[in-house]
């Protein structure tokens, strides 16, 4: 197995996990209406999330994304472990919970960035279903499209032989919005804005660039594939929302970095 500090929560964190996101999920249905896709012709939620080592891919408008997509693959049957910011690691309580949960800490900008990687690879070597935002931010485009992708999800994706599945959100920014959250949440109560989701297929991604189980990509064709199954996503979104994205593969980035 990787070396790396991720451990796996355990029945005990498991059992945290299942009456945090029943809380959490009451709390956030204050605030707005989570809507997971649905199967045609039934009344029940849309296919589960596949089985085994995933990676689990969405668009990121609002600080509210990750407690959103966690509770929507728990409806899917799937526990996540979301890649968080190293800042919600340093927040009283919620650190704490979070690593208890096999959350994994992203310290971006410093020299052992990777270490995320590491760990999110040793969850997958666990079976587990790895959460990530390939755009590594929130978009800054002015529409709320998402952004060019980096390439982490599509590397890890190498590494590890574990699936990519998308799974699109639309209306997260209206839960928390980035200027006045708070009252935000307040006028909430009220509107309680929907929020949906979509789930893809999943993505093999050696399948998609065409290489085999032991071929080393170039970095210009891991760059290339993480446009790819960006546009995976992107066409995810443009079905919740019903208009054509203006870049198929993410909204140019003024920092494009490999990473």
């Amino acid at each position: 197995m990787t070396n790396s500090g991720w451990r796996h929560p355990g029945r005990t964190g498991a059992v945290l996990y299942g009456v945090l996101a029943a809380l959490v999920g009451s709390l956030i249905g204050v605030f707005s209406r989570l809507q997971v896709a649905k199967q045609r012709g039934r009344a029940r939620a849309a296919q589960q999330l596949p089985a085994g080592a995933i990676i689990v891919i969405s668009n990121h408008t609002s600080y509210a994304d990750g407690i959103l997509l966690a509770l929507a693959c728990r409806r899917l049957g799937r526990e996540l472990r979301l890649l968080a910011t190293a800042g919600v690691f340093g927040v009283p309580v919620i650190g704490g919970l979070a690593r208890r949960l096999g959350f994994i800490r992203v310290r971006r900008g410093s020299s052992d960035a990777s270490t995320a990687l590491d760990e999110a690879a040793t969850a997958l070597e666990a079976g587990e279903a790895v959460g990530l935002y390939p755009e590594g931010r929130l978009t800054r485009d002015p529409m709320m499209w998402p952004e060019r992708a980096k390439t982490g999800a599509v590397r890890l994706a190498l590494r590890s032989g574990a699936p990519i599945v998308p799974v699109a959100m639309l209306g997260a920014h209206e839960v928390v919005g980035r200027r006045r959250p708070a009252r935000t949440l307040v006028r909430n109560i009220v509107r309680r804005p929907k929020v949906t989701t979509r789930v893809g297929a999943p993505i093999d991604v050696r399948a998609l660039m065409h290489v085999g189980p032991t071929t080393e990509p170039t970095p210009e064709e891991v760059r290339h594939a993480a446009d790819l199954v960006m546009g995976r996503l992107v066409d995810l979104v443009e079905t919740l929302r019903g208009e054509e994205a203006p870049h198929p593969h993410g909204a140019p980035r003024a920092d494009d970095q490999p990473a």
